[in-house]
């Protein structure tokens, strides 16, 4: 039995949050990140999906909206599928942490894996919140083929969760706005199909 998972990464956000920690902040998409769902829903239409799962965040089902114009399973929203909290870190940018804090912006992954975020979500905590995500998707889906609508710190749990591999290791694969990654599971082996494909990359800048 092969159980298909198409992890989904939000389009780009509003200009004010890009280059930051947004993590919680339920911000809108960016006029380009609105091309670039439309652009994602062109592609995605002419897959079978069995079901579709999404946070709850407005810049994933202002992502997820297009889709819904063709013939789309009804999405279900998963409430604790949402990004992960970035405590003190929240609504700084890049270049802000590294001034204050002394990190780089792609350093995040081991600084939460370690604790050493300030008041950010427990790595333990947003491991399990995640799991119990996916193993809903993989009760309710086992066999079948589902897109699962997200952000980016989302994909790199699941698939950290996926590979069996350390979420510290997951800044290996780069997951870009509007980007597409699809995992098949087996039962002998689960695999990456597609990695970071972005269907949107001749939209004019």
């Amino acid at each position: 039995m092969t159980t298909t998972l198409h992890l989904v990464r939000h389009a780009e956000v509003e200009a004010s949050y890009q280059g930051v920690f947004g993590g919680r902040i339920d911000m809108n998409l960016s006029p380009r990140g609105n091309e670039q769902a439309v652009a994602l829903a062109g592609f995605l239409r002419h897959k079978s999906f069995d079901a579709i799962y999404a946070s709850p965040m407005k810049r994933v089902q202002q992502t997820l909206a297009p889709l819904l114009q063709y013939a789309a399973p009804r999405p279900v929203v998963l409430p604790q599928l949402y990004e992960v909290d970035f405590g003190n870190w929240t609504g700084m940018t890049f270049d802000e942490v590294k001034q204050k804090f002394g990190h780089l912006a792609n350093e995040w992954l081991k600084l939460l894996d370690q604790g050493g975020i300030p008041n950010a979500e427990n790595v333990h905590s947003y491991r399990a919140r995640i799991d119990s995500c996916l193993q809903e998707i993989l009760r309710r889906t086992s066999g079948q083929t589902s897109a699962v609508f997200c952000h980016g710190g989302v994909i790199r749990m699941l698939l950290s969760l996926l590979l069996n591999l350390p979420f510290a290791e997951m800044d290996r694969f780069e997951i870009e706005y509007a980007s597409v990654t699809t995992v098949v599971i087996k039962p002998e082996r689960t695999r990456i199909e597609l990695l970071n494909f972005t269907p949107w990359r001749d939209i004019p800048q």
